[in-house]
């Protein structure tokens, strides 16, 4: 599989206390099977649907105790020269550029707004072996309340292009890498977020049910934050596991409405 062109999602991973916990409620909801875990690599144990690697969860690193968030990876053909990008632009490096064996090279950052999300300049591991499928990464949106810094940085540290949704009464962008759109851009302020959540990227998996996915997450103790709604892209809702990771889930197939009109910015 050639290198994803930079800017493109191609990788999430999550930190859990309960590393078999995560891995029985996500084998049940989203149907993964796990791989032996990587002692050298702090126990990193990658997720498969179909036989194919589509995400990873990590317990914290001794003596750390962070909460439990999904992170996207963003590709990027020179991690240390992205990373110089994010420093220029407002951001902030968190951890890296670091070297992970032959695997590839990675970065933790921050946007301007607080927004967490990792760079990943692919070695051996090339990223998503699935995508767009039931149990696989379908999309993400970067949901801030600071959409204008989101706006500004971005754009500036990966070649996108943007186009806003055009009409309608919320604030929606998407970043485009070769005219093709690769990550969206919610605006929220407001109420739209509770006081204790941060700003953050809701990553997407897919599913073949989102109404029976949702039964068997709120069966295994998740939380359902919005949803399930019909949309023009998929019948979707914003959900959150037991350990308080939050990421969403979309039949893709059940698409209702028109798609909304985009034009550029």
């Amino acid at each position: 599989m050639a290198a994803l062109p930079e800017g493109t999602p191609c990788w999430a991973d999550a930190m859990f206390t309960d590393l078999e916990g995560a891995k029985a409620f996500y084998g049940d909801v989203l149907g993964w099977t796990f791989g032996e875990s990587s002692s050298e690599f702090g126990n990193y144990t990658q997720a498969y649907s179909d036989g194919k690697a589509v995400a990873a969860v990590v317990p914290p690193m001794p003596g750390a105790e962070a909460q439990s968030a999904w992170c996207l990876y963003l590709a990027s053909p020179d991690a240390g020269a992205t990373a110089a990008r994010i420093r220029a632009n407002g951001g902030e490096v968190v951890m890296g550029p670091m070297q992970v064996g032959d695997f590839g090279t990675l970065v933790i950052a921050r946007d301007p707004g607080g927004v967490v999300f990792g760079v990943w300049q692919a070695g051996r591991h090339e990223g998503f072996e699935k995508q767009g499928e039931p149990g696989a990464y379908s999309w993400a949106e970067v949901v801030t309340r600071e959409p204008a810094k989101a706006d500004a940085f971005f754009p500036a540290v990966f070649p996108y292009g943007v186009q806003k949704m055009a009409g309608g009464d919320f604030d929606y962008r998407m970043f485009q890498v070769g005219g093709r759109p690769v990550l969206g851009r919610m605006g929220a302020e407001g109420d739209f977020l509770p006081p204790e959540a941060p700003s953050y990227i809701s990553v997407y998996f897919a599913v073949d049910d989102t109404d029976a996915a949702i039964g068997r997450l709120t069966a295994r103790g998740g939380t359902v934050y919005f949803g399930p709604m019909d949309s023009p892209f998929g019948r979707f809702a914003a959900v959150g596991d037991p350990q308080g990771a939050a990421f969403g889930l979309i039949d893709l197939d059940r698409r209702v409405g028109e798609q909304p009109e985009t034009e550029d910015v």
